[in-house]
């Protein structure tokens, strides 16, 4: 099964930036659509953003739309998120999974599991 590793998360002050990454091993990456979902805390886990294996079409959800960049290389089996202008609403674990065409701010991940999450936490 697909193994996925999330990093780059950290404590950062508002206004700042981060680049998330997931890595995965162990399945044919190229093939998912994947997606970048978060949990703050008390919420349940959202999708913010996904994008296409084929063309590498992304999707956001409105609240990120300007600040967040999801990209993937498939050579390297990974998928990036770049967050830009963070905010303390921004402050969450981080996680990767694959997802369905077409996406929407309710999609979920299918692989039926979530690697560990990296944290994100933005101070004031």
């Amino acid at each position: 099964q697909v193994q996925l590793v999330e990093s780059g998360g950290g404590l950062v002050q508002a206004g700042g930036s981060l680049r998330l990454s997931c890595a995965c091993s162990g399945g044919t990456f190229s093939v998912y659509h994947m997606g970048w979902f978060r949990r703050a805390p008390g919420k349940e886990r959202d999708l913010v953003a996904a994008i296409t294996w084929t063309d590498g079409k992304p999707y956001y959800v409105d609240s990120v739309k300007g600040r967040f960049t999801i990209f993937r290389d498939n050579d390297k089996n990974t998928v990036y998120l770049q967050i830009n202008s963070l905010s303390p609403e921004d402050t969450a674990i981080y996680y990767c999974n694959a997802v369905v065409w077409p996406f929407s701010a309710t999609s979920r991940g299918t692989l039926g599991y979530w690697g560990q999450g990296t944290q994100v936490t933005v101070s004031t």
